[in-house]
């Protein structure tokens, strides 16, 4: 048998490269002439098709300076040799002008400015140096109670908005609802046939909503703890839900890459908002515009109308897939998460503010509460807490894992905050719930902001 010579990858490739060279060098002369009107064409048409709104900004800027031109044309005209007039004061007094005209007031043409005043007076002026925040001070967060009771990755967490219990939602095909004060057991609700991936309390009706991988929409009617309405329609696993705070709609999301909108008493599918290319992770709902904001796995986040079914705005900002969207309580703005970073936006028109970076994982969740304090949880169970307002990541600790599970068990994958916003549920791969609150004795001496903003100097030359 014969031995194989071994080349190195650089001979290999060059190699190729002459192969390729040989094979195709005779097709050089047969390549067919460009017609320079159809380049052309297509040159205008990407062009208009990329940079169309600002050729229609250019012809308006254009067409106002022209029209201003006329007017000032005109005015000319009217207006004598330099087509400006002034009206001075012949007397300083009533009565008592110099030369003799009774203080009447004349009308003069105004001196023709010079060249220097009319440069001074679009001088532009030099700006500030940017400021940058201090951050709030916050206390940190500290790990208070472990629940354990389910039998698989508990995969969601919704709390009732009387605050008095919360419901849990896990890869064992139940619904627990726990007492909140005390982390009792309640209720278990059963039905689903696959993993329960969201979960959802109405605030004006006695309904918890459940959503899993089976393709099932599910209200529970707490009074009778069963199931009263089905809403039929998902191709695939539905991933992700919200109700809107202000009417009976009911939006749901998945792997079927649509987000559906139903009324909540009919079960009609109000509508079907298609445009993502990939499974859509998350969803929220508020009562101004935009009502509806997703993220996908197709790394957009889409701005929807409610009204008429159709997507506003398509923010492309991420580099990676979005796993989850969440709006702050009470200013009028919103995060996503992404493996590249966190980014903050501003509605309506989802104007970016700031990034979050150093949660270098994948980002299932985060919450926000009232007092500005934005938690983000990681796959590999890192939870990171963040100043809102400048971005300042405050604490970061590694969530621990149940005695005897992998270490792979780590990862978060819900969080919320209670009503009151003092206590942080988070739901794990360990098949455990555990619940966070800041610690009371610590003080901004115990614990300082680390606070070193990079002030960058200009050199003036």
């Amino acid at each position: 048998m014969e031995e194989v010579q071994r080349h190195s990858v650089h001979t290999l490739v060059f190699r190729s490269l002459k192969r390729t060279h040989d094979f195709f060098v005779a097709n050089q002369s047969l390549l067919p002439e460009i017609d320079e009107t159809l380049e052309k064409l297509k040159y205008n048409i990407k062009a208009r098709d990329t940079y169309g709104l600002v050729f229609d900004r250019a012809a308006k800027a254009k067409a106002l300076a022209a029209k201003r031109g006329d007017n000032d044309r005109i005015e000319g005209q009217h207006g004598g040799k330099d087509g400006v007039l002034a009206i001075t004061a012949a007397g300083e007094q009533e009565g008592s002008a110099p030369d003799g005209t009774n203080g009447q007031m004349a009308l003069v043409p105004a001196a023709t400015p010079t060249p220097q005043a009319a440069s001074s007076a679009v001088q532009i002026l030099p700006k500030k140096a940017p400021t940058i925040p201090k951050p709030k001070w916050h206390a940190p967060w500290k790990l208070c109670r472990v629940i354990s009771g389910h039998l698989g990755w508990v995969r969601c967490v919704a709390v009732e908005p009387g605050n008095e219990w919360f419901a849990t939602g896990a890869a064992d095909r139940v619904i627990k609802i726990w007492d909140l004060a005390s982390g009792k057991l309640k209720l278990s609700l059963t039905g689903h046939v696959s993993t329960v991936r969201a979960l959802a309390v109405s605030p004006r009706h006695p309904y918890l909503f459940s959503c899993g991988e089976d393709r099932q929409v599910k209200c529970w009617d707490l009074e009778y703890n069963k199931v009263i309405r089905h809403y039929h329609g998902h191709l695939s696993a539905v991933y992700t839900m919200s109700l809107h705070p202000t009417i009976d709609v009911l939006v749901t999301a998945g792997r079927d890459s649509t987000a559906r909108v139903w009324d909540m008493r009919t079960k009609a599918n109000i509508h079907t908002l298609t445009g993502h290319t990939n499974t859509v992770a998350s969803v929220v709902t508020q009562a101004a515009n935009p009502q509806i904001i997703t993220g996908s796995h197709d790394s957009t986040v889409r701005l929807w109308d409610l009204a008429a079914g159709k997507s506003m705005c398509t923010l492309t900002n991420h580099k990676k897939s979005v796993r989850a969207i969440v709006l702050h309580p009470s200013l009028y703005m919103f995060a996503s998460a992404s493996p590249d970073n966190i980014k903050q936006w501003r509605c309506p028109e989802g104007n970016f503010i700031q990034n979050l970076g150093g949660h270098n994982s994948i980002v299932n969740c985060m919450a926000v509460n009232p007092e500005g304090v934005l938690v983000s949880g990681g796959d590999n169970g890192t939870m990171f807490f963040w100043d809102w307002r400048t971005g300042y990541n405050f604490q970061r600790f590694q969530a621990a894992v149940q005695p005897g599970s992998m270490d792979s068990e780590a990862g978060i994958f819900s969080m919320t905050f209670d009503q009151s916003g003092s206590r942080l549920i988070t739901t794990e791969a360990d098949k455990t719930i555990k619940i966070y609150k800041q610690d009371d004795e610590a003080t901004e001496e115990s614990h300082p902001i680390n606070w070193r903003p990079e002030i960058i100097k200009r050199r003036k030359y």
